[in-house]
């Protein structure tokens, strides 16, 4: 009966040390499935630091070239990528947390898009800058050719090496001046003759921006005839320290969408030769031009 009760016993602990054994195996396990997994999603982490890491430096080495390439825009560019800089800073001091890691990919990709919106506006300044710059070289020929620098051209002059401080400035496009003779019925006869003329129909589009802000905009149009006079009203408007006589003003509604502009000056005893059209913002900066030739 004794060595019954002893083999029973015996029998008892060793299922209780082989499910302690079981127990220590599982526990192990589950341990070592923890730090795999814990190790798993610090590498993931570690990785998506490592290439925001990249990112940020990459943006922040394409700012240098904006602010290097732009005067106009310098202040924000370089406050944009003073934000860049400050997010690389807080990216590398983390400690792999990965809520952190998500806050600063969302903090990466909103000022991606404000460097998105600021490279179309520093490409659209581009553009407008080379566009002004071939303008003034036009302009300076025909004053060297006249040989007749007034103050008004020279007012002009200036206004045509400024530089175009926001990408929202708004294009005028596709200017245009036709020379007509208006019947006793209203109908008008477009014409090349200068004896003949007695009106100048002055047409151009404002085109589509939608960063731009709607409201009223008024534009200078400046006519210029062959003998440097000024056709129209001959008003003027301050110019910085000058001023900037214009022949006519014409006041649009902006709402984002294209605009079709259309004027006319009255006159006669047209003057031969070639003319020169103007076309200048509130600012009095040269925004569009062109010319035509009466006969």
């Amino acid at each position: 009966m004794e060595n019954k009760s002893n083999n029973s016993g015996l029998k008892a602990a060793v299922v209780v040390l082989a499910l302690l054994l079981l127990g220590s195996i599982g526990y192990i396990f589950k341990l070592n499935s923890d730090k795999n997994e814990t190790e798993n999603k610090l590498s993931e982490v570690t990785l998506e630091k490592a290439t925001l890491s990249d990112e940020l430096r990459s943006k922040i080495a394409e700012y240098d070239l904006m602010i290097a390439d732009n005067t106009a825009l310098k202040d924000e560019l370089q406050s944009e990528q003073a934000k860049m800089v400050e997010l690389l800073e807080q990216v590398e001091k983390s400690k792999g947390d990965a809520a952190a890691m998500a806050k600063y990919k969302n903090e990466y990709f909103r000022l991606k898009r404000e460097m998105d919106n600021l490279i179309i506006e520093n490409k659209i300044l581009k553009e407008q800058n080379v566009a002004l710059t071939s303008s003034l070289d036009s302009t300076n020929v025909v004053l060297s050719d006249a040989k007749k620098f007034n103050d008004t051209l020279l007012t002009q002059n200036e206004g045509l090496t400024k530089t175009v401080e926001k990408g929202s400035k708004l294009a005028v496009l596709n200017l245009k001046v036709l020379a007509v003779k208006q019947k006793n019925s209203g109908k008008q006869i477009e014409t090349d003759k200068a004896g003949r003329a007695d009106k100048l129909k002055v047409s151009f589009l404002i085109a589509e921006n939608q960063i731009a802000k709607t409201g009223a905009r008024e534009y200078y149009v400046q006519i210029i005839d062959s003998k440097s006079n000024i056709l129209g009203e001959k008003k003027t408007i301050p110019a910085g320290d000058k001023t900037l006589t214009y022949s006519f003003v014409s006041t649009v509604k902006y709402e984002n969408k294209t605009v079709q502009v259309n004027e006319e000056v009255s006159g006669k005893d047209f003057a031969k030769g070639t003319y020169f059209v103007n076309v200048f913002d509130k600012n009095s900066e040269l925004v569009s031009k062109t010319s035509f030739e009466l006969k």
